[in-house]
C-alpha cells in the first residue's frame, strides 16, 4: 500500500524554467483589465486547462500589476501603472512576472515593457524669474535661465524653448529718467514632442542694474563627496563656497540650484545663503547611489558662476534576504524516486554586491536538499528514500542568509 508523507514548515525552492520569455508591451495609463497579450495561445493551453491545473499569474514586488482572465486565458492589468512613478530614471520601462502552472510544476516568464504616452507638460520650477542685468552688458551675452522639467520619455519629452516678448528687449532695457529701472517682461515657453504638443511657461522680468565688475568665485570647480546610505536626515552633506571681491550688494553672495532633477530637489536642500546642503530624507542605495547637483552663486549685480556638487552613495546591508513560496505540495509517497521537487522557491535581497549574495541552507539532519534551477529560484528535492514508517512527517526550514 502506497503511503504519503505530511510536509509542513517554510519550503524554499525553484522550478525549471518552461521555455523562453514572453513579451508584450502596453502604453502606459490604462484601465483596469486592459489586455496585455494573449498568454493561452502564446502557450498553447487550452482554456479549461487553465483552472485544472492552477494557472496563476504573480509578480516582483508587493504590487500585483498583471492578473490571468481565466475565461479568455488573456494577460490584463491588474492596476492602472504610471511610467513615470515606475520607472522615473530609466529610459526602457519593463515589469516581470511569472506564469505559475502549479499542476505541472513550471512556470514561464513574462516581460511586459510600458511605453510612454504624452501624458505630462512640461514645467518650470518657478513660474516667474527674475535676471538683473548689468547696465554695460554687451550685446550677445548670455544668461543661464533654469530647466524645464518633464517626466516624459523620447519623443514626449522636452524638445525645444521658445522666448517671447520685445524681440530688441536687450536695447529697449534704458534707464529712465532720474536712473529709474525700467523692468521688461519676457515669456519662456517650453514645449515637448507629442502629438498634440504639451507646453509650460515661466515669465522672465528683466531688471537693469548698476554696474558690477567682478563675478563671483567657487573656491573649487567641482565638489565630491561620499556618504553611507543611513546618513541621518538633516546631516549637512558638503559646503559650496564662493566669493566676490565687490563691495555692498555687488559683493553678496546668494546660492541656488540650477540643473536638478525632481528626484534630486525631494532628497537635497541648498541653504542660499551659507551654501550648505544638507539631507531632506533618507538616501536608498538601491533607489539611487549618484547624484550630480549644479550650484550657481550670484551676486547682487547678476554675476554669476557654477559648480558642480557630485553625490555618491554607498551600500550598507540594510535589507535582509526575502523568501516567497511560490509553490508546494503537503504530501508525497515514500517510494517517491530521489530527486522529486516538492516546493518551489525565490530568494531576493535589495542590496548590491557582496551585501545582496544570497546562501540558502536547509537546517537539521532532514531528507531533502536544496537544488538552484534558474536565477533567484531553488527547489526543495528529495535526497534519498523515505520511510513512512520510519518517520511519517518533516518540518522542513530553509535558512537564507547574506553576504
Amino acid at each position: 500500500r502506497r503511503q504519503r508523507a505530511l510536509l509542513w514548515g517554510v519550503l524554499l525552492a525553484t522550478w525549471e524554467a518552461a521555455g523562453g520569455k514572453l513579451r508584450y508591451s502596453v502604453p502606459e495609463e490604462m484601465p483596469k483589465g486592459s489586455f496585455v497579450g494573449d498568454v493561452a495561445k502564446d502557450l498553447g493551453l487550452q482554456l479549461p486547462e487553465l483552472t485544472d491545473r492552477g494557472v496563476r499569474i504573480v509578480s516582483e514586488g508587493r504590487t500585483q500589476y498583471f492578473c490571468l482572465h481565466g475565461k479568455t486565458g488573456h494577460l490584463v492589468t491588474a492596476e492602472r501603472i504610471d511610467r513615470e512613478q515606475l520607472c522615473r530614471l530609466v529610459e526602457e520601462c519593463v515589469l516581470r512576472c511569472e506564469l505559475i502552472v502549479e499542476g505541472e510544476m513550471k512556470f514561464y516568464e513574462i516581460e511586459v515593457q510600458i511605453t510612454d504616452i504624452n501624458d505630462n507638460a512640461p514645467s518650470f520650477r518657478e513660474a516667474e524669474i527674475e535676471l538683473r542685468i548689468s547696465e554695460v552688458t554687451v550685446p550677445g551675452s548670455q544668461y543661464p535661465l533654469a530647466e524645464a522639467q518633464d517626466p516624459d520619455w523620447g519623443r514626449n519629452s522636452l524638445q525645444s524653448y521658445e522666448l517671447s516678448g520685445d524681440e530688441h528687449f536687450s536695447l529697449a532695457l534704458q534707464a529712465g529718467p532720474g536712473g529709474d529701472q525700467r523692468p521688461e517682461l519676457l515669456v519662456l515657453r517650453a514645449s515637448d514632442g507629442g502629438d498634440p504638443a504639451r507646453t509650460g511657461t515661466a515669465r522672465i522680468r528683466v531688471m537693469v542694474v548698476d554696474a558690477n565688475d567682478n563675478a563671483p568665485v567657487f573656491s573649487q570647480a567641482e565638489y565630491m563627496v561620499r556618504v553611507p546610505e543611513d546618513l541621518p536626515v538633516g546631516s549637512t552633506l558638503v559646503t559650496v563656497t564662493a566669493t566676490d571681491t565687490d563691495e555692498g550688494l555687488n559683493g553678496q553672495v546668494k546660492y541656488s540650484l540650477k540643473k536638478v532633477s525632481d528626484m534630486a530637489t525631494d532628497i537635497f536642500c541648498l541653504n542660499y545663503e551659507t551654501g550648505e546642503v544638507t539631507l531632506l530624507r533618507s538616501l536608498d542605495f538601491e533607489e539611487g547611489n549618484s547624484y550630480e547637483l549644479e550650484v550657481q552663486a550670484n551676486d547682487g549685480g547678476g554675476l554669476f558662476d557654477t559648480t558642480k556638487v557630485t553625490i555618491s552613495v554607498t551600500d550598507i546591508n540594510d535589507n535582509m534576504p526575502e523568501i516567497s513560496v511560490r509553490s508546494a505540495i503537503s504530501e508525497i509517497s515514500e517510494d517517491a524516486p530521489s530527486g522529486t521537487v516538492v516546493a518551489l522557491l525565490r530568494v531576493e535581497d535589495r542590496d548590491s554586491g557582496a551585501n545582496g549574495e544570497v546562501r540558502c541552507s536547509l537546517d537539521g539532519d532532514v531528507p531533502f536538499r536544496l537544488q538552484s534551477s534558474h536565477g533567484s529560484y531553488y527547489s526543495v528535492v528529495t535526497a534519498r528514500e523515505l520511510d513512512r514508517e520510519q518517520v511519517s512527517e518533516y518540518n522542513v526550514t530553509v535558512r537564507a542568509a547574506d553576504g
